[in-house]
């Protein structure tokens, strides 16, 4: 399994579009700042024909540990969430 990182991202910009190694750069972390800038105000990041990144907020909760099964509680917390959309799903389920 191969993993993405923005080095990776950084190259392919320089390489595609000839940018030097430190504007690609410079864009990649453009680009992530403002995507949680965004969602770091509750707005909802869009990206047609990849999906929809947004922030939810879960409530604190009663849960168990399962190795033990003890109670434990889940403090309230707001997490990051990633929905695919219907082209990048049907994309996927073709490989």
């Amino acid at each position: 399994m191969a993993t993405i990182t923005r080095s990776d991202l950084a190259t392919k910009l320089r390489d595609e579009f000839g940018f030097t190694a430190a504007q690609s750069g410079k864009l990649i972390d453009l680009i992530f700042d403002e995507i949680c800038e965004s969602l770091i105000n509750g707005e909802e990041v869009k990206f047609a024909g990849f999906g929809t990144f947004k922030i939810l907020d879960k409530s604190a909760r009663v849960a168990r540990n399962p190795k033990t099964g003890e109670a434990a509680i889940v403090s309230a917390r707001r997490v990051a969430t990633f929905r695919p959309c219907n082209e990048f799903r049907e994309r996927v389920a073709k490989k």
